[in-house]
């Protein structure tokens, strides 16, 4: 796997990270989850600034949105029990499949 993309999961990870620790930080009200949410966040910018010295910036920002929603309502299913209904399930697959077709297909995404 190319560096740029491990940097890239690497941002996805930790903006994962830090979109769940914030869900646990009850809206800043809890100290120890709410440094995670900006050390995660932060750590998050700094990889995705790296992926982006070799990809399009708008490559590199479907890519990490994209997958961070994905993962952000899985982990909202298993850890905090939230349910999604047909529609909302239905849109997530239409990201991960634009994914698909942006790393598959495109010239811009650099393999």
């Amino acid at each position: 796997m190319p560096l740029h993309y491990i940097y890239l999961v690497i941002a996805i990870a930790a903006e994962t990270i830090g979109t769940t620790a914030l869900q646990a930080s009850a809206q800043f009200s809890r100290l120890w989850p709410s440094v995670l949410v900006v050390l995660a966040y932060g750590l998050s910018f700094y990889f995705m600034a790296l992926a982006l010295k070799f990809m399009p910036v708008g490559v590199v920002y479907a890519i990490w949105s994209g997958l961070g929603i994905v993962m952000i309502a899985a982990i909202g299913f298993v850890v905090f029990g939230q349910r999604l209904d047909l529609p909302a399930v239905l849109g997530l697959v239409l990201i991960v499949s634009g994914i698909l077709v942006i790393h598959l297909f495109s010239n811009s995404a650099t393999h």
